[in-house]
């Protein structure tokens, strides 16, 4: 005799309601971290006495914990070259940042994508998740290197694909550390904003932006599927030889 499911747990197992649970969670964290403030690590610093390691360690699990609830990455990258300095700033920001891509990708990969696949039929998204299945590192790694693309937006659309789990942690490893670093560098040199490390780091993101959005208008056509961009074939009139007017 088989083993069943009740209608209650077939209910909460069906994709819909995976997912509606889903959005409940992320509006649950968007809403704590709007009332805890995480940005007053900025002014209040760490606690003393508390040490680096462990620090690091809290630090990069707050941070992903925070990107999975949509904060921005650049404003924790800030903060962590602010409260821990350059060297464990980025040992931080880069582990907070896999952390949080995996808790991203694991909720979306579990909880969204069986509700969200049949509405992958828009140009992009097609083409997009085309890539991320096929070529899940090399694509995961040109999003993380070239920003523009948001960082929970990525992490959840890789999670509706069929990108496997090892590329998509590795690749977000390397392609984030030169735009994380620089935003650490510039953090931890915030209060002598005319110092060579905060103008190169400063000139660097300006940079890599410039570089990504000029990059993106560039090879924009490559998202789209064969033949979408071809026109049409225009048909000639017909002529025919029936007499015209009275």
């Amino acid at each position: 005799m088989g083993v069943g499911y009740s209608p209650r747990v077939s209910l909460l197992l069906a994709p819909v309601a995976r997912l509606s649970l889903l959005a409940v969670l992320l509006v649950a964290a968007g809403a704590c971290v709007l009332l805890y403030e995480p940005q007053r690590l900025l002014s209040q610093g760490w606690p003393p006495g508390l040490p680096v390691g462990t620090g690091v360690l809290l630090f990069a699990g707050a941070y992903g914990a925070c990107t999975a609830a949509f904060v921005p990455r650049p404003l924790l990258n800030l903060a962590a070259g602010a409260v821990f300095g350059s060297q464990f700033g980025l040992v931080a920001a880069v582990g907070g940042t896999v952390v949080g891509a995996g808790l991203a990708f694991g909720l979306g990969r579990i909880m969204g994508q069986e509700a969200l696949r049949p509405y992958l039929r828009g140009r992009w998204l097609e083409a997009a998740d085309g890539q991320l299945s096929r070529h899940g590192f090399r694509s995961v790694l040109a999003v993380r290197i070239f920003p523009g693309v948001p960082f929970a937006a990525a992490n959840y659309l890789a999670a509706v694909s069929r990108c496997g789990w090892l590329p998509f942690l590795l690749a977000t490893a390397l392609g984030t550390v030169p735009n994380t670093a620089a935003y650490v560098i510039a953090g931890a040199s915030a209060s002598s904003p005319g110092s060579p490390a905060f103008l190169v780091s400063f000139g660097f993101i300006a940079l890599s932006g410039a570089v990504a959005a000029a990059v993106a208008w560039r090879k924009r056509h490559r998202l789209a599927p064969a033949g979408a961009s071809r026109p049409a074939p225009a048909h000639p009139p017909v002529v025919t030889a029936a007499p015209h007017g009275p």
